[in-house]
This record gives structure tokens, sequence and C-alpha cells, in this order.
């Protein structure tokens, strides 16, 4: 019996983009969206986009507070309107990375802060 090959061009994806996650105003309000396209063969995580979104505390960026993403084949993240180029390790580490830094801006929006 011969093995069938699969060819190197030839990617078998996972697209992952859960619905947006509303954050109540008491928490700093607010929307979350992620987009994940990830090789189901090796894993790799090819493309992503984590953002936090929230008109009320700017408009820049048409409201995106925090954002991290990987387009354009560059790893950078967006804090209120402005772009700059990030480290990159793992995706689960710039994940939990976006989760903490969220918070914190969401946190000083409810205590006035920002």
């Amino acid at each position: 019996m011969s093995k069938k090959h699969r060819s190197p061009l030839i990617r078998r994806l996972e697209i992952f983009e859960p619905e947006d996650a509303v954050i109540p105003k008491r928490l700093g309000g607010g929307k979350l969206k992620e987009r994940v396209i990830r090789d189901l063969d090796t894993g790799e995580v090819i493309e992503y986009a984590l953002a936090y979104v929230n008109p009320a505390i700017t408009m820049a960026d048409n409201g995106r507070i925090l954002g991290y993403d990987n387009s354009h084949r560059l790893h950078h993240r967006h804090r209120m309107g402005k772009i700059e180029p990030t480290e990159f390790t793992t995706f689960e580490e710039l994940r939990r990375r976006f989760e903490r830094e969220w918070m914190a801006l969401a946190t000083r929006h409810v205590n006035g802060e920002i």
C-alpha cells in the first residue's frame, strides 16, 4: 500500500473568530475582538488579530484602544491610535499580555484615569 502524501503547498487551516465579547460598562465597557488562523498540521498560528475597542475612551483608530496583529507580516501593537512594532515569542504569551493590558486600561477608564 502506498501512503498518500500531502502537498507542502496545501495547508489545512482552522479559523477561530468568535463573536465579539461585550464588556459591561461597570467594568470599562467596549468590546473584545479576536481572529486567529492556525495551521492544523503544525499548530502554528499564521495570522492573528486581538483588539479591545471602546469608542467611549477614544475615537482614534476606530475606537481601538489596544490591539495586536501580524498583518503585513509584521507583529505590531495598536495603542490609543499609535502603532509600534512588538516582540513576538508565542501566540499564547501574546494572548496573556493582551489580556493583562486591556484589563488594566479598562480599570483605568472606570477609575477616571483615561
